[in-house]
C-alpha cells in the first residue's frame, strides 16, 4: 500500500510542471516569511529563561502556589557586597552605590531597571516595637514562660532590677509604667533572627575575615531572563559600580542573583549559536564545493538550509509564541541534516549526468520521502519528552526538515537544471571504499569470520553496558561558570548561608492550625541545626504566635497582674498607683490577638508575606514582596523545588525557607511521616522525572525499531528489513557501550540523541537498501551526509552546557557507528539476492 501511494505521488510529480512547482515553493516561503514577521511584531520573542526548559510536575495546587511564590520572590533579586578593609569605607561605598542606583531609577521612572533598592531597615525595630507592644501581654520568651509556670517570679524581678541598673538597657519610666518586669524588650529581641549580619547607619554589614562587607539589594523590574531586561539591569549596575570603583579603588565586589546566571547563560548560548552554526555552515559549504566544484550546488545548499530554518522558526513561533535560545543551539544541528537531501540529489545526478533534475527528483522521491517520514517521527519522539524546550527542538527540527524536503521536491526540478562539471573522482573514491568494504565483508561471511566479528561486538557491548552509569541531575541543563558561582557562594556565607534549593511547605485546614503547626516544626528545625543537618531557617512562627500560644502567655502573665502585681511594684520601687492602670490594660488585652492580616500590613510583614498562603490569596500579588535580609537567597528561583505530595484538603499553607543544608536525607527523615509538612525539592523531583523519561525514551526507541521492521517488511521483505533496522539498532547499542567504556553517564539527553540516531540511521539504511549501480552515488551521499551531521553534532559535543554536550556526544558516536555499518547493507543485500537466485535455479 505504501509503495503504491509513493508510486502514484511520484507519477503526479513527473506530470507536474517545474515552473508550477517553483511557484508553489516561492508562495510558501513568502507566506512563511510574512507570517513570521507578523508573529515578531505581535510579541514573539527569543526566550533565555532556563525555567522554560523544565518539565511540568503533576502537583497539587498549594504546592504549585508555594513554588510560584518562592520563585517569583527570589528569582529577580540582585545582591551586591562591597568588601572593604574598614567599616567606614564599606558603608560609604554602599551609600554611593545606592545613591547611583536610585538616581538611575528616578531618571528613568517606569523604565528603571532596578527597583526596591535597599540595605538595612533602620526603622524596622521601631516599627516592630510599635506593632507588638499593644500585644505585650500575649508574648513571653521560653525562660519567662518557664519562670511563671514554676511560680519563680523572683527571678523575673531580679532580671528587671538588673536592667534598671544597666546603662544599655531599654528601661525607661514610660516602659516601666506599662511593663514593670520589662518582659517586652526580651520578646522584641527574639524577633531578630540569629545572623552574622548587623546594621549600621542603615547599611547591612557582615565580617569577612579581617574585612567588612556592606550588602546592597535590589529587585529587577522585569524578569532577569528577558534579554532586554538583562541589558538594562547590567547597565545600571555597571554604572553604579564604576562610580564606586572610582571613589574606592580598593573595594572588592561580590555579586549574586539570577541576573548573573541568566546573563552567563545568554552569552554562552549566543556564542555557541554563532560559533557552532557558522562552523557547521562553513563545513557544509566546503563539502559541497569539494564534491561538486560548482556554484549552483553551493547556492542550492544554502537555499535548502535557509528554507529549512525559515519553516523551523515559523512553526516554532506559531506553536509556542517564543523561541528558546537552547532551541537555537540544538537547532544548529538542523544544518547538518537538512542538507542531506541536497547531497543525495546531486550525488545521483553526478552518477548519471544525462538524467534531468526533474527525473532525478522523481528517482529519489520514494526513498527521500520515507527517509523524511522516519526522521520526522524521530523528532516527534523527542517531542514526547516532558520538557517544553525539547518539544521546541522537536518542532523546530521537524519543521526544518519539512522545509528542506519541500525545497527538494518543488524547487530543485527547475533551479537545479544546470549540468554539473565533469568529475568522477568523488564517485570513484566512494566506489573504492565500497569495494574495500565488500572484500572485508567476504572475510566475515565465513563461519569463523562471522563468529569472531559477533564475539568482538558482543564483548564490547556487554563490557560497556555493564559499566554504564546514569545521571539525571536537572542542573546539567545550565551550569554557570566559576566567575559567577564563586562570588555568589562567598556572598551566601555573608548572609548567614542564605536559603538553599529546598524549603518546607506546612499545611493545615485553618489559620490557627497552621500557626500551631509552624510552632511544632520550629523545635524540630532547631534540633536539626544542633545536629548540624541544617544551617538556618526562616519561619513565620517567629513573628506570628498562634492564638493558643498567646492565650498561654496571657494566662501566665495573669499571675503577675492578678496576684503578684503589688509585690512586683514594691520590689522595683514603683508607684503602687500604677496597679489599677496595669490591671485594666491587662484585662483589655484579653480579646486582642496578633493576626497575620495585621502583621502583613507592616513593612517587615510585607517582606515576609510570600511565605504565607491563605486560601483567599490564590491570586494575591504577595509573591512580589521581598524576604528579610538573613533569609535572602543568592540563587535564582529555578532551583526552588517541589514535591509531589498528596493534596489532602489543606487550604492554608506556609513556606519555611531552609539554608545551609548539610544532611538532606536526615532532614527528610524528620518529616517523612508527617503529611502536614513537605520538604519541597524541585531539583530532585524533576531529576526523578528525567530518569523516568530516560527509561521511557529507550523503550520508545525499541518500539520504533519494531514498527520500522514491520513497515519495511512490506516493501523489502522481512530479511532485508531486518538488516535495514539492525544498523541503527546496533549503532545505538555500540553508542551505549562506548559511553560506558569512556565513563560518560547515561542521561535523558543521551536517550533523546539515540532517537535521532535511529531516525538518521534509518535514512542511510534505506538509501543503501534501495541502491542501484553498485551504490557509488549512495555511498558518496551518505559519506557527505555523515560528515555534515558529524560536523553539526560533533560541534555540539564541545558545548559548555552539559546537556547539549551529552546530546552532541551521543549523536556523534551513533552517527559514526551508523556510517561504518550502513554500507554493509549493500553487501548483505547482494548476498541475499545471490542466495535467492541460486535457490531459484536449484528449484
Amino acid at each position: 500500500m505504501a509503495s503504491n501511494f509513493a508510486a502514484r505521488a511520484n507519477q503526479a510529480l513527473m506530470q507536474s510542471s517545474p515552473k508550477w512547482r517553483l511557484a508553489i515553493w516561492l508562495l510558501l516561503m513568502l507566506s512563511a516569511s510574512l507570517w513570521t514577521l507578523q508573529l515578531w511584531q505581535n510579541g514573539a520573542q527569543v526566550q533565555s529563561d532556563i525555567l522554560a526548559m523544565l518539565p511540568h510536575l503533576q502537583q497539587d495546587k498549594l504546592t504549585e502556589r508555594a513554588l510560584n511564590q518562592v520563585e517569583a520572590t527570589l528569582a529577580d533579586q540582585v545582591y551586591i557586597a562591597l568588601v572593604a578593609k574598614d567599616e567606614t569605607t564599606a558603608i560609604s561605598a554602599a551609600k554611593l552605590l545606592m545613591q547611583k542606583l536610585e538616581a538611575d531609577l528616578v531618571a528613568r521612572g517606569k523604565q528603571g531597571a532596578l527597583t526596591d533598592i535597599r540595605s538595612a531597615d533602620i526603622q524596622l525595630g521601631e516599627a516592630l516595637g510599635q506593632f507588638y507592644f499593644p500585644h505585650r501581654f500575649k508574648l513571653l520568651t521560653a525562660p519567662q514562660a518557664e519562670a511563671l509556670a514554676s511560680q519563680n517570679i523572683e527571678s523575673l524581678i531580679e532580671a528587671a532590677t538588673a536592667q534598671l541598673y544597666n546603662a544599655f538597657s531599654y528601661a525607661n519610666s514610660n516602659l516601666l509604667a506599662q511593663d514593670p518586669l520589662l518582659l517586652f524588650p526580651a520578646n522584641l529581641l527574639t524577633l531578630a533572627p540569629s545572623s552574622k549580619v548587623r546594621a549600621s547607619q542603615g547599611i547591612l554589614l557582615a565580617n569577612q575575615g579581617d574585612n567588612v562587607a556592606a550588602v546592597v539589594m535590589a529587585k529587577g523590574r522585569e524578569s532577569a531572563f528577558n534579554p532586554n531586561a538583562q541589558l538594562a539591569q547590567m547597565t545600571a549596575l555597571t554604572q553604579g559600580l564604576d562610580a564606586v570603583k572610582q571613589s574606592y579603588p580598593d573595594i572588592t565586589v561580590l555579586k549574586a542573583g539570577a541576573l548573573f546566571h541568566a546573563l552567563a547563560a545568554t552569552q554562552t548560548a549566543k556564542s555557541e549559536i554563532s560559533i557552532l552554526g557558522l562552523a557547521s555552515l562553513l563545513g557544509v559549504i566546503a563539502l559541497v564545493w569539494l564534491a561538486f566544484r560548482s556554484v549552483m550546488p553551493l547556492l542550492l545548499a544554502i537555499v535548502t538550509i535557509s528554507s529549512g530554518l525559515l519553516l523551523a522558526v515559523t512553526f516554532t513561533l506559531s506553536v509556542f509564541g517564543e523561541l528558546h535560545l537552547l532551541t537555537l543551539v540544538f537547532g544548529t544541528s538542523l544544518i547538518g541534516i537538512a542538507i542531506d537531501y541536497s547531497f543525495h540529489f546531486y550525488c545521483e545526478r553526478l552518477s548519471d549526468t544525462e538524467r534531468s533534475a526533474k527525473a532525478t527528483v522523481a528517482y529519489i522521491f520514494p526513498t527521500v520521502t520515507l527517509a523524511f517520514i522516519t526522521s520526522a517521527l524521530a523528532y516527534v519522539g523527542i517531542g514526547l519528552a516532558p520538557f517544553p524546550g525539547m518539544q521546541q527542538v522537536a518542532i523546530f527540527c521537524a519543521a526544518g526538515l519539512l522545509g528542506a524536503y519541500l525545497t527538494l521536491i518543488l524547487a530543485y526540478p527547475l533551479l537545479a537544471g544546470s549540468r554539473l562539471p565533469e568529475g568522477s573522482r568523488p564517485l570513484a573514491l566512494a566506489g573504492t571504499y565500497l569495494a574495500c568494504l565488500t572484500q572485508l565483508s567476504k572475510r566475515f561471511t565465513t563461519p569463523l569470520g562471522m563468529g569472531m566479528f559477533a564475539l568482538v561486538i558482543l564483548v564490547w557491548c556487554l563490557v560497556g553496558v555493564t559499566k554504564l552509569t546514569v545521571d539525571d541531575d536537572i542542573r546539567h541543563l545550565q551550569q554557570s561558570p566559576a566567575s559567577v558561582t564563586e562570588p555568589e557562594n562567598q556572598l551566601r556565607q555573608l548572609l548567614s548561608g542564605g536559603t538553599d534549593n529546598q524549603f518546607l511547605l506546612v499545611r493545615a485546614p485553618s489559620e490557627e492550625a497552621l500557626l500551631q503547626q509552624l510552632e511544632r516544626v520550629s523545635p524540630m528545625l532547631d534540633a536539626a541545626i544542633t545536629n548540624q543537618e541544617l544551617g538556618n531557617y526562616v519561619s513565620l512562627s517567629r513573628y506570628l504566635p498562634s492564638h493558643q500560644k498567646q492565650d498561654t502567655a496571657y494566662r501566665l502573665q495573669g499571675k503577675i497582674y492578678q496576684t503578684q502585681l503589688e509585690l512586683v511594684l514594691t520590689s522595683l520601687g514603683l508607684d503602687e498607683n500604677l496597679k489599677p492602670e496595669l490591671q485594666a490594660a491587662y484585662l483589655a488585652a484579653k480579646t486582642e490577638y496578633i493576626t497575620p492580616a495585621a502583621f502583613f500590613t507592616l513593612g517587615a510583614g510585607k517582606q515576609l508575606a510570600p511565605l504565607w498562603l491563605a486560601p483567599n490569596e490564590a491570586n494575591s500579588p504577595a509573591g512580589n514582596g521581598q524576604l528579610n535580609d538573613d533569609g535572602a537567597s543568592a540563587e535564582h528561583g529555578a532551583e526552588h523545588g517541589a514535591d509531589q505530595g498528596a493534596d489532602y484538603g489543606a487550604d492554608y499553607g506556609a513556606i519555611v525557607l531552609l539554608g545551609g543544608i548539610q544532611q538532606i536525607d536526615a532532614l527528610k527523615a524528620r518529616f517523612a511521616h508527617d503529611k502536614s509538612v513537605q520538604l519541597i525539592d524541585k531539583v530532585a523531583d524533576i531529576s526523578a522525572v528525567m530518569g523516568h523519561y530516560r527509561l521511557l525514551t529507550l523503550k520508545l526507541l525499541a518500539l520504533a525499531l519494531g514498527i520500522a521492521l514491520l513497515l519495511f517488511s512490506l516493501n523489502f521483505g522481512f530479511k532485508k528489513a531486518a538488516v535495514v533496522v539492525a544498523v541503527p539498532a546496533l549503532a545505538a547499542l555500540l553508542t551505549l557501550a562506548t559511553l560506558g567504556l569512556t565513563g560518560s553517564p547515561l542521561s535523558l539527553f543521551h536517550a533523546l540523541a539515540l532517537i535521532l540516531v535511529f531516525g538518521i540511521g534509518i535514512d542511510y539504511s534505506l538509501f543503501f537498501a534501495s541502491a542501484q549501480n553498485h551504490g557509488k552515488a549512495v555511498m558518496m551521499a551518505v559519506f557527505m551526509s555523515a560528515c555534515s551531521t558529524l560536523l553539526a553534532f560533533g560541534l555540539l559535543a564541545f558545548s559548555q552546557t552539559q546537556a547539549i554536550h551529552y546530546f552532541g556526544l551521543a549523536l556523534s558516536l551513533g552517527i559514526g557507528f551508523t556510517f561504518l555499518l550502513s554500507p554493509l547493507i549493500l553487501t548483505t543485500t547482494l548476498a541475499l539476492t545471490t542466495n535467492q537466485l541460486l535457490a531459484t535455479k536449484k528449484s
